[in-house]
């Protein structure tokens, strides 16, 4: 086999406008184009995306025109760009289908899922790439269909990579985190590959997967305050002659700072809390940087976190990009008798009951009139996951979301 190498990158959420800031959009596109710099450096052969090369299916043109000279960049430099589709970049309907169908089609990427066999090859590697079907139901029962379709058949004289993008159900991966983030039991995965590209995970990882290596690039830039403490970067794989893989782990310099700012304020009334955010915030202040305070605890009884004044906490910086405080802390909760009022006594229909007890407990947190948006919503949403549709569900949530 002719050694090689090649660059495996994900979740580079271009276009990502994160907290309303364009520069934060900027950045995302300046720790892309870094990364195509020192891939120029490193000469690879290829570059694999595992998804998430936009954040938006229909991204901005601004973000789309900066993505495509990068592109050109690579091209001109005869690095061919292999990619798969991410949770975010999915094809929003069948009938557009996805923004990396118009890329392919010019020549900038190779997007994998679309050709005949879903797959490129050289004389010395085969490279096989599935969609991403957004929910795990979707992805049970319809990966099947697409293997069925375009079968991945991997060679035995090649260095074989399988590129996708979704969280498996490895205890290893999923150890801290909610089970519901795994998409797909290991079984949808086929065997006989040297090297899973994976993408979703924006925490570097590699683990030993069916007798190969199971890799996750983690993120570019930092999509949330969860993943602020992790190094972001992606990495470089040199493949010698016998088939062996050596990788490289290539950081990057761009990513803005975020500070996170951890305090347990059990027991203080909100006042407090806001006196205690400010001091973190005033000893933390630096120009450019994101600053998160995290606060935890219990509040003491008859308080709420409505009572915490965000805008004092946020105006408490002079030289950060922007401070977004992060509230954590319990309430004490509905009254016993409160709950009892509602579910005892002459029996309801329990959809009316339901409702009842979302309206006391978001009206210790917000306005009348948002207490009855979120009440609904709850209720909705239990309504469409009784049913199972979990997509709706998610559908719901994220129009939700933008909406405010």
């Amino acid at each position: 086999m002719r050694p090689f190498s090649f660059v495996h990158v994900a979740d580079l959420h271009l276009g990502y406008e994160q907290y309303n800031l364009a520069a934060r959009r900027d950045d995302f596109d300046q720790a892309f184009h870094e990364v195509v710099e020192k891939t120029i450096e490193l000469k690879p052969e290829f570059m694999v995306i595992a998804g998430d090369l936009f954040h938006h299916a229909r991204p901005l043109n601004l973000t789309l025109e900066r993505a495509i000279q990068n592109f050109k960049r690579l091209k001109e430099a005869g690095i061919q760009v292999l990619a798969v589709d991410g949770s975010h970049d999915a094809a929003p309907n069948v009938i557009t289908g996805t923004i990396l169908n118009p890329l392919d089609t010019a020549g900038l990427v190779y997007y994998l899922p679309r050709h005949e066999k879903a797959c490129w090859k050289n004389e010395s590697c085969y490279v096989y790439g599935i969609p991403n079907f957004r929910t795990r139901q979707r992805t049970e029962t319809e990966l099947p269909v697409f293997y069925d379709m375009k079968k991945p058949s991997p060679h035995l004289d090649m260095f074989n990579i399988f590129v996708f993008h979704m969280i498996l159900e490895i205890p290893e991966i999923l150890k801290g985190r909610p089970e519901t983030m795994a998409e797909a039991s290991p079984q949808c995965v086929p065997d006989g590959f040297d090297y899973y590209a994976g993408g979703h995970l924006h925490t570097p990882w590699q683990f030993p997967f069916k007798g190969a290596l199971l890799v996750y690039s983690g993120s570019t830039e930092t999509v949330s305050y969860e993943d602020a403490k992790t190094q972001k970067g992606f990495y470089h794989i040199e493949v010698n002659q016998t088939g062996e893989p050596e990788i490289d782990r290539i950081g990057l310099e761009t990513p803005r700072l975020f500070k996170i700012l951890e305090r347990d304020c059990t027991g203080y009334p909100p006042q407090k809390v806001v006196e205690l955010a400010a001091e973190m915030i005033k000893e933390a202040d630096e120009p450019g940087a994101v600053l998160i305070p995290v606060l935890k605890g219990t509040l003491p009884a008859e308080s709420t976190r409505r009572e915490i004044d965000l805008a004092k906490i946020r105006g408490a910086a002079q030289k950060a990009l922007i401070v977004r405080p992060f509230v954590s802390m319990m309430e004490k909760g509905i009254p016993e008798e409160t709950i009892r009022s509602i579910f005892e006594g002459e029996m309801k229909d329990l959809k009316t009951k339901s409702y009842e007890y979302f309206m006391q407990f978001f009206k210790q947190r917000h306005k009348d009139r948002d207490a009855e948006r979120n009440a609904r919503l709850a209720l909705n949403l239990i309504q469409l996951l009784t049913k199972g549709d979990e997509e709706k569900a998610r559908t719901l949530l994220e129009e939700t979301l933008n909406e405010n």
